[in-house]
């Protein structure tokens, strides 16, 4: 069987940069990477990823705890960072949890050797921060963020609540429900006090004619929207405009208006925040808020990681990585302006 001193030999380069050609093609001149591809193929050279582990003293893996892919959010993520590692010559080892798994996610995840955690379920007053300093593991999460410590990227979750009030009520909307979650992240809890400051304001200019409704579910995971709705219909409640805390929910919202036929945008408005990849679909055009870059939150969080793998690898301080990048507004089908 070949080696990968076989290789070096016939593509008439080193062994660093045959590991470089399989592991950080992009760092290596096209000419010599052809040399190389050729070489490994004429060989039938398969790399022997335990060997490498070994010698090196690493993984070669990164373990990912993410939320479940019911939530459109985790699909777009949780692709863009297996792609981005596989590309980089890592494997990603994925626990997908709910809000109340956890601390068991962790424990699975830290059970075996890897290389860096990346992750969307850390709590405001998460222990594990601690936990994983006191290890000195490369670390970042996305979309939710300690509420002091640790790396994360996140998008301005305060402004995007506030910018999708404004939105509705600058459509001339005055009966507005907002449907968020126990704020025990920092995604509600950020975009619902956005979103509070916006009615706040809204309030000294238009009154009494004003009306703002709130649920904030306890659960985190898909939480009964539809039976919400139902009840509202059933006693003809139901607002002008809904403010969804994320675009999962909103999307949840949209199905049940439509099997409870009640027509959106005629009827009920309906905004997001996240702007998920579904949600553009020509199927659902929703109307929300997102990173302004139009980036997904996993591929900004994981190319942070290898960052601060390089550098544990070159024995240099790990980078503090803490991103805050600004929004947009998306305006779609699923909000209008009121006649």
């Amino acid at each position: 069987m070949a080696s990968s001193k076989d290789v070096a030999k016939k593509a008439g380069v080193s062994q660093t940069t045959v590991s470089r050609v399989l592991n950080a093609p992009e760092q290596v001149r096209p000419e010599t990477r052809d040399k190389v591809l050729a070489a490994i193929a004429a060989l039938n050279y398969v790399p022997d990823a335990n060997a490498r582990s070994l010698v090196q003293q690493k993984s070669y893996s990164i373990s990912l705890i993410s939320g479940g892919l019911e939530n459109p959010f985790f699909v777009d993520s949780t692709t863009e960072i297996i792609n981005f590692a596989n590309r980089a010559g890592y494997r990603v080892n994925v626990h997908f949890v709910g809000s109340d798994e956890v601390a068991d996610a962790y424990d699975a995840a830290l059970a075996n050797k890897t290389d860096g955690l990346i992750m969307s379920c850390m709590l405001l007053d998460d222990p594990v921060v601690e936990r994983l300093e006191h290890l000195q593991l490369p670390f970042i999460s996305f979309n939710r963020r300690h509420r002091e410590k640790g790396n994360y990227v996140e998008i301005d979750n305060l402004a995007a609540g506030k910018l999708a009030a404004e939105h509705l009520l600058a459509l001339g909307h005055r009966d507005i429900l907002w449907i968020g979650a126990y704020p025990r992240v920092s995604t509600f809890a950020n975009r619902f006090l956005g979103y509070q400051s916006a009615m706040q304001a809204a309030k000294s200019r238009f009154g009494e004619t004003l009306r703002s409704r709130v649920i904030n579910f306890k659960q985190l995971d898909r939480p009964d929207v539809f039976g919400l709705l139902e009840r509202l219909a059933q006693t003809d409640t139901m607002p002008s405009a809904i403010c969804a805390a994320t675009d999962a929910m909103a999307i949840d919202v949209l199905d049940a208006l439509a099997a409870l036929d009640c027509s959106v945008p005629e009827q009920v408005s309906v905004i997001g925040i996240d702007n998920v990849r579904l949600s553009g679909s020509r199927l659902i055009e929703l109307s929300t808020v997102g990173c302004a870059k139009g980036q997904i939150l996993g591929f900004t969080a994981v190319q942070a990681l290898f960052a601060m793998i390089e550098a544990k690898e070159d024995g240099r301080q790990l980078p503090e990585i803490r991103i805050t990048e600004p929004v947009t507004l998306y305006e779609r089908r699923t909000t209008r302006a009121l006649l």
